[in-house]
């Protein structure tokens, strides 16, 4: 297998193994309510499941992202955008994994530095993926891709954004954060699984 065909496989499991261990470790924790609580309290200091998403959830998926991002920077040499966007990926992939490697107090709502970094990361990773998407978005056009995934990919950083900020104000009526945030990463990973299917697919074609 090349390296580059690799470097796609990685695009693809990383959203697929994302999106399934939050439903792993949220079946593992009776407790935890996908609509009420935050992800990152899934793998909160202390708790059963803080191993798992830390290190597979986090920092392999994190990793995994970073690998892809490699693959689109010597696929698309050409424009700018394309490396911005590629550089944007990358980015997301950083702040999963120091998302990782600094998690958040119990409930997420503590003052401590891991719990303060946890969330510049979080941050970091959320915001650079919707942007990552929007400029694929342009990207696409550039080189000749089909309009609806040019559309699909401005349409998900857009539905994204909108996302995160319902679940950041603190005075929406309808108090459903972890709502929010799931339905946020879960639009982004499935524009990110798209996207590398559709490489993969490229690839194969002679």
């Amino acid at each position: 297998m090349s390296l580059r065909r690799l470097g796609i496989l990685c695009g693809i499991l990383g959203p697929l193994l994302w999106l399934s261990l939050i439903g792993v470790a949220g079946a593992m924790r009776p407790e935890f309510n996908h609509v009420t609580h935050y992800i990152s309290e899934l793998g909160e200091r202390g708790s059963s499941t803080e191993v798992m998403m830390r290190y597979a959830a986090f920092e392999f998926t994190g990793l995994l992202y970073l690998c892809f991002a490699s693959v689109l920077m010597t696929t698309f040499r050409k424009g700018w955008c394309s490396t911005l966007a590629a550089g944007l990926i990358a980015l997301e992939g950083l702040g999963r994994i120091g998302a990782g490697v600094f998690p958040c107090d119990p409930g997420c709502g503590g003052i401590s530095s891991s719990q303060e970094l946890h969330r510049l990361f979080a941050t970091v990773g959320f915001l650079s993926g919707i942007l990552a998407a929007i400029a694929w978005g342009i990207s696409f056009r550039q080189h000749g891709w089909p309009r609806r995934l040019t559309w699909y990919s401005i349409g998900t950083g857009i539905l994204a954004l909108f996302f995160l900020l319902l679940m950041s104000w603190s005075r929406n009526p309808v108090n459903t954060p972890g709502l929010f945030e799931h339905l946020a990463t879960g639009v982004l990973s499935l524009w990110l699984l798209v996207f590398a299917v559709h490489l993969m697919r490229a690839s194969e074609q002679p």
